[in-house]
């Protein structure tokens, strides 16, 4: 397995979407969360410019898939490493049983997150949503 970096719960998957393995659990917020240091990592490492030029932006959410649901996901400093905290309506729309459970969690790329954030004003929380080909969102 190929993985982008030592540091890296990712690995490339798909022209849209990188796949990761982390332990989902329900949240205490509304909004889902990742440890934070990883949020910034993942940020910088997969969602950055690469121009160089000025600060990257290290807050915005990135978009994950587990099973057919989208959703944002900011970082948290309450929540551990390789760990999801999903609010509870998003969990239970899953296939996810006895948390915290290892789950095959799929991360949108840079643009593709852009794309679902951009449809649905920021609040991604569709079921299989579709890439415009009429597939499936993969």
């Amino acid at each position: 397995m190929w993985y982008l970096s030592s540091y890296s719960m990712f690995e490339r998957f798909s022209s849209g979407y990188y796949l990761g393995r982390l332990y989902v659990t329900p949240g205490e917020s509304e909004t889902a969360a990742i440890s934070r240091v990883q949020h910034e990592w993942v940020t910088e490492e997969l969602y950055a410019d690469g121009d160089g030029e000025g600060a990257e932006r290290l807050d915005r959410p990135l978009v994950m898939k587990v099973d057919e649901r989208h959703f944002p996901v900011i970082g948290a400093a309450d929540i551990p490493q390789d760990t999801l905290a999903v609010p509870p309506s998003v969990l239970e729309d899953t296939r996810v049983e006895n948390p915290p459970t290892l789950t095959e969690v799929l991360l949108a790329k840079a643009d593709r997150a852009q794309q679902l954030l951009a449809m649905t004003d920021g609040c991604v929380a569709v079921d299989d949503l579709d890439d415009g080909s009429g597939g499936p969102a993969i």
